[in-house]
């Protein structure tokens, strides 16, 4: 009597265990903006795409750079600081912008593209919201041996920052050399 009372408890807690689950799944997703329904603002714990304390998150696609009328032709190079992890010693080069410069003694080609004084992100669009070095940022490409190996994925430009709080954000990787910016150099 036992084993048959034993048997159709378990069975029961199966069949009430199941039909718990089916109905979990047959509940619909929130949909936004559904009426009486409130969506949580900003990344939540434990949700995907939650980003880690001071890192950004990227949009996905193709980045176009725009140089607005008010920046154009002010800017003519950058001054990048060049570490050496090894001898922990720093040495600052100015390169022009659109040009590629050699770190003398390695095998990495910096390649210069558009500096940003007012760094801003729109979307997939990178623009400058003012002429003012409010935000400095230049796109560079570093090639090792004649290979890109920044920024990683074959994309045209990665960016660096003259603000220190920004050097983490997206920061040119190596084993024994850092890139930063230091600041953009004004035409005359």
């Amino acid at each position: 009597m036992k084993k048959k009372f034993l048997a159709v408890a378990c069975s029961l807690s199966m069949l009430v265990a199941l039909g718990a689950c089916k109905k979990k799944q047959e509940q619909p997703a929130p949909q936004p903006g559904m009426p009486g329904q409130q969506m949580p603002q900003g990344p939540q714990p434990g949700m995907p795409g939650q980003m880690p304390p001071g890192q950004v998150m990227m949009p996905k696609g193709e980045t176009n750079v725009v140089v607005p009328a008010s920046v154009q032709g002010k800017w003519k190079a950058v001054v990048i600081a060049v570490e050496d992890k090894t001898t922990k010693k720093t040495t600052e080069y100015t390169v022009d912008l659109n040009s590629e410069f050699k770190i003398p003694n390695s095998d990495l080609t910096v390649h210069v593209g558009e500096f940003l004084p007012d760094f801003q992100m729109q979307g997939l669009t990178l623009t400058s919201k003012s002429d003012q070095p409010n935000n400095p940022a230049a796109g560079i490409r570093v090639d090792e041996n004649n290979k890109q190996i920044f920024p990683p994925g074959g994309k045209k430009w990665g960016w660096i920052y003259a603000r220190p709080e920004l050097h983490n954000i997206h920061p040119f990787e190596h084993a024994k050399y850092g890139i930063v910016l230091v600041k953009g150099v004004k035409k005359g």
